[in-house]
Order: structure tokens, then C-alpha cells, then sequence
């Protein structure tokens, strides 16, 4: 999965319409640029693959406040909607994508009903489980003891290591949620975390 065009979609799907400034500042005040391939160039090359394959909707606007020449502001179409929340969707439930993935599908969380994410939430639990399961029973020695294969029986160690850490806060995740946290779509207006504006030193 791409997490660029996860990300680049959340934002401006948070904002209903951005140029490309507001899009890279968002995430950069997320931390994107940190822990993703979210970088200016790759923001901006984004933005345009988007609105060439129809998911993202390109306006012509008049100057920058700052100054700067006129920017394109984009916002998503009804095709992008749905890829949006295919993606958002399937990142949660994915066990086997990257880090980022998670990431990004956790910071855009709320953009879905609370009980689709705790049921998605659910799915990722139980594939996680799953693979730990075929683990231990195709990538173990018949005794059970991990040590017969000497430093190689680490990597069985980490990989179910890894396989129990992530289900543990997966289930932590859906037990918050379940007793309300945070607010999602359909429950009421939410605060968004948006960059302010060059020369804007109030918040979003």
C-alpha cells in the first residue's frame, strides 16, 4: 500500500479543499516527514498523480496571501472518497504492512464510524494471531525448543514476539475505543490539527 496517497488524501480530506503548502505543512506538523516518505517533493508529485487519476479535483486560485504566485488548490472527488476509505480501511485491518501504514491509518483514525474501526481493529487482531499460530507451528523444532536451531530460532522469536506485541496493543486500542474514546464521524464535531498559514500565528 502507498501510504503517500493515504496521507495525502487525509489531509486534504481534513481541510475539503488545500493547495499543496497546507498539505506538506499538515503533515509535516504531524510528523510525517519523520516516520513516512512524506517529503515536499514527493507531496507535490503526489498531489498531481491524484488529480490525474481522477481522485483528486484541481482549482486555479489567485495569489498567495504571502505573496507567492497563485497555487493550485485540490480537493477530493467522489472517486477519491472511496479510495480514501479503502485505504484507511484496509490499513487498519492489514497485520503485514509496514509501520508507516499503521501509522497514517492511525492518525486518520476518526475519518470512519467507531464500530467499523473497532470491527476492522477486530480482523487485525485475529490475523495477527493467526500468523503467530502458523509460526509456531511450521517455523519451530518438533521439540518445541527454539534453542536446537541456535541464534536462527531468534528470528521465531522475534517474529512472534512482534506478532503478540502488536495484537496486545491492538486490543488495547479497541478497549479504549469501546469505552468512548476520542470523537469519530457521525458522533459531532471534532478539533483538527491543521498548520497554520505562513504569517498566521493563531492555530487550526
Amino acid at each position: 500500500m502507498s501510504v503517500m496517497r493515504l496521507l495525502v488524501l487525509g489531509a486534504v480530506r481534513q481541510r475539503g479543499r488545500a493547495h499543496g503548502y497546507q498539505v506538506r505543512a499538515d503533515l509535516e506538523l504531524w510528523g510525517a516527514h519523520e516516520w513516512s516518505t512524506a517529503k515536499p517533493g514527493s507531496i507535490y508529485h503526489a498531489l498531481k498523480q491524484l488529480a490525474r487519476q481522477g481522485l483528486l479535483l484541481a482549482h486555479g486560485t489567485a495569489p498567495s496571501t504571502a505573496g507567492g504566485p497563485p497555487r493550485t488548490e485540490y480537493e477530493l472527488t467522489e472517486a477519491g472518497e472511496q479510495a480514501y476509505l479503502s485505504l484507511l480501511r484496509e490499513a487498519l485491518r492489514a497485520h503485514d504492512e509496514k509501520t508507516d501504514v499503521l501509522t497514517a491509518a492511525v492518525g486518520l483514525i476518526v475519518d470512519l464510524p467507531r464500530q467499523e474501526v473497532i470491527t476492522l481493529l477486530k480482523e487485525r487482531v485475529a490475523a495477527l494471531d493467526g500468523w503467530r499460530e502458523e509460526v509456531e507451528r511450521h517455523w519451530t523444532p518438533e521439540s518445541g525448543d527454539l534453542d536446537e536451531w541456535g541464534h536462527i530460532g531468534e528470528v521465531m522469536r522475534l517474529w512472534t514476539h512482534t506478532a503478540e506485541s502488536r495484537a496486545a496493543w491492538t486490543r488495547g486500542l479497541v478497549e479504549r475505543l469501546e469505552r468512548g474514546a476520542y470523537v469519530f464521524a457521525g458522533e459531532g464535531e471534532r478539533q483538527l490539527t491543521l498548520a497554520p498559514e505562513p504569517g498566521d500565528g493563531g492555530g487550526a
